[in-house]
């Protein structure tokens, strides 16, 4: 069985744009092949900065034959008097088949034409030939550029194809204006340790052919030689280097034989902050930086650099990288002395002069709008007067830094200069720890803000932004969201959660939407709708992707289209988190399932009365004079001693002393439902009828405190 091997050689491509071309050809290419009924072994996808290719392995030689039914037109329309009518002929001519060969078949809609056909096989050379031009020119990506004079798109200009099934080149060309790029078994070797082509004799030989030229086109085999090699040069230097994921991957993609190279700096700029010299090693120069030892954040004069040259003139290479680190050391220098020569606070009057956004004003008119959410916030916590003074000046301060030189320099610095600036201003050690925290979570995988000051800040920033965004009209729609609001919506929920903050979301919406709409006339009561359904997404997702919560028990604490549930939410988020958690833990142990039925068929059935879901107190709404079994006398009378027991559990949130309370009412509702003395609930009497759905509405409520068990699914 036959390997194919595609190469797609090109000028070096962004490392950004391997990663993901890889990951979408790995996708692509096993799909196309099931699309059109061709089995492998393996797809195996390399790439290096010059090159993207795949191997696969024992493909057939062609398509198995295919034997498909074709459904026509109506048997009426198709045939009149037993003889084919144009519809007919036509169906026939076009599935290229005689007259007799149409058979009429019933179906549920009547009897119809059928026609059954066999499709032979087509070569896999044949289909390969179709398919590679879609696998390279549907590749996505940013920036995508034309070159020569064709309209062809890539992420860089191609300039060579190797093509090759088995030991055959399989005929391929790509015609980009004046200029044909034709397949052949012709590959280039490294620029510098192999500049002269490679000849690849059959497709399987791929990996070792390049291999000679000095070429791995294996990203994991490059990544784990480069991990092996910072280890063992750190060793030399009895210190410790750690390997960022980040980039580790971006260095794997900008080499095709790796070579770790030892450079080494002046000690005296180890007089800057450590966060600062790691940045310029990891942002901008792609070095790996020396730690005195691992969990240690003192460096050492050294760092690692991932060469793609010649491995004999590392100390070449290194010359060149020190001249470059101490250059940018150097600059580093100068920002920090010149910024540390003023306090943190005389950056303010600059923020004027810098734009947040454009229908927003500056960032000083956003430092303002953070310190009054901030204040909001402090007075629905009641937090102290010291804890008071210490959210306003970290509010006041928190951007402050964007205007230094360092971090114009070195964006990625924000927040950790301004806690060093802010420490070398005498400010409170609360604040500065709070301009760095109050931009945490950065990503995904970042801590949370560890102080309140800080917890407090960064909930103010994000509001912000969203209310703000928003209310300019400027929702995230599909993968589009540039001022990153599913990440703030998602950070705000996350501190909320870690912390036990006791916040009312919908009333900080409706507070901050208020001041919004006063300065830009829009509509208050639009702006706080999508911010509600905005955040209520980002709960379900988090509860379920983060806290592994059943989408259904979600359903529950959220409510299906019920805006009880959903504002209950807003307005306590440690209550929405509670009573999910607690669902799946006592559906975990079983409890769940001792009261789900009772529970579930009384909220089922209560929906065709109208009691209102708030009342729990049976005692003016169900009427003993009308009752006619004692099961329903036995039902009130449950209900009458739950009250104290569903208040006492709402207070304190103890839903497990709700839940056992209702565990304990079950036998006495079944007994209602199907016991010796069952009722039938929907009695001709109207007001027997009310009465026993008032009792069955009462217990739905109680339960609701929990939950809506209506949403919840019954284990199988």
């Amino acid at each position: 069985m036959p390997a194919f091997l595609l190469e797609v050689g090109t000028e070096e491509l962004p490392a950004s744009f391997l990663s993901s071309a890889i990951a979408q050809w790995k996708s692509r290419i096993p799909q196309t092949l099931a699309e059109n009924s061709l089995t492998y072994d393996a797809v195996e996808v390399y790439g290096t900065p010059r090159r993207l290719a795949v191997l696969i392995k024992n493909l057939p030689s062609q398509q198995p034959d295919r034997e498909e039914e074709i459904k026509g037109p109506p048997a009426q329309a198709a045939f009149k008097d037993g003889k084919p009518t144009p519809a007919a002929q036509g169906f026939a001519k076009k599935q290229g088949v005689e007259l007799d060969a149409l058979e009429v078949r019933a179906t549920d809609k009547g009897d119809f034409v059928f026609v059954r056909k066999l499709t032979p096989g087509r070569p896999v050379a044949e289909i390969l030939t179709e398919l590679v031009p879609q696998w390279i020119f549907k590749l996505e990506g940013k920036r995508l550029m034309r070159w020569g004079d064709g309209d062809k798109t890539f992420s860089r200009p191609i300039r060579w194809i190797v093509a090759l099934l088995d030991d055959a080149v399989l005929p391929i060309e790509l015609d980009n204006g004046s200029e044909t790029i034709k397949s052949d078994r012709i590959s280039q070797g490294h620029r510098v340790l192999h500049p002269e082509s490679v000849t690849i004799a059959q497709a399987t030989d791929y990996i070792t052919a390049l291999r000679s030229a000095y070429v791995v086109v294996d990203p994991d085999e490059r990544a784990n030689t480069i991990t092996q090699q910072v280890k063992e040069s750190v060793q030399k230097l009895d210190g410790y280097a750690e390997i960022y994921p980040d980039l580790l991957e971006e260095v794997t993609n900008l080499v095709e034989f790796p070579s770790t190279v030892i450079g080494k700096f002046e000690s005296e700029f180890l007089n800057l902050p450590a966060e600062v010299i790691t940045t310029v090693m990891v942002s901008h120069q792609r070095y790996f930086p020396v730690f005195k030892a691992k969990d240690s954040k003192e460096l050492l004069p050294n760092f690692i650099t991932v060469s793609n040259g010649d491995p004999t003139k590392s100390d070449i290479i290194a010359v060149g990288n020190e001249r470059v680190i101490r250059a940018r050391l150097a600059d580093g220098r100068f920002f920090y002395d010149a910024d540390l020569e003023k306090p943190l606070e005389s950056f303010l009057p600059q923020l004027e002069k810098v734009t947040f956004q454009e229908d927003l004003g500056s960032l000083r008119a956003k430092v303002d709008r953070i310190g009054k959410i901030a204040q909001q916030i402090t007075e629905q916590l009641q937090l102290s007067e010291k804890e008071r003074e210490n959210i306003q000046r970290a509010a006041n301060l928190c951007k402050a830094d964007l205007v230094s030189q360092m971090v114009y320099e070195f964006p990625e610095l924000q927040g950790i200069m301004g806690q060093k600036y802010a420490i070398a201003s005498k400010e409170d050690e609360a604040v500065a720890t709070a301009i760095f925290e109050h931009y945490l979570p950065r990503g995904a995988d970042d801590i949370l803000p560890q102080t309140l000051v800080g917890q407090v800040v960064g909930l103010a920033d994000r509001l912000d932004t969203l209310v703000s965004i928003f209310g300019l009209g400027m929702i995230p729609t599909g993968s589009s969201d540039p001022f990153a609001l599913r990440r703030a919506a998602n950070a705000i929920v996350n501190i909320t959660w870690a912390a036990n903050l006791a916040i009312n979301l919908q009333q900080l919406l409706e507070q901050i939407a208020t001041d919004f709409v006063q300065e830009h006339n829009k509509d208050k009561n639009q702006l706080v709708a999508a911010l509600q359904e905005f955040f209520l997404q980002r709960i379900r997702t988090l509860l379920q992707e983060e806290k592994g919560i059943d989408y259904d028990l979600v359903n529950a604490v959220l409510g299906e289209n019920d805006p009880e549930y959903a504002q209950r939410a807003l307005k306590d988020l440690l209550d929405v988190r509670d009573r999910a958690t607690f669902l799946q833990q006592i559906r975990s142990d079983g409890t769940l399932d001792n009261i789900y039925e009772t529970v579930n068929r009384s909220t089922r059935l209560a929906a065709q009365g109208d009691l209102d879901t708030k009342q729990l107190d049976p005692k003016a709404l169900v009427h003993k004079e009308l009752f006619q079994k004692s099961s329903e006398e036995a039902f009130y009378n449950a209900i009458v001693d739950l009250v104290p027991q569903t208040q006492a559990a709402q207070q304190s949130r103890n839903y497990r002393q709700l839940v056992t309370a209702l565990k304990e009412i079950t036998p006495t509702v079944s007994n209602f439902f199907d016991g010796p003395e069952s009722v039938l609930v929907m009695d001709p009497n109207p007001e027997i009828k009310r009465n026993r759905l008032n009792l069955l509405g009462l217990l739905r409520n109680h339960a609701r405190i929990l939950a809506d068990f209506g949403a919840i699914i019954k284990n199988l």
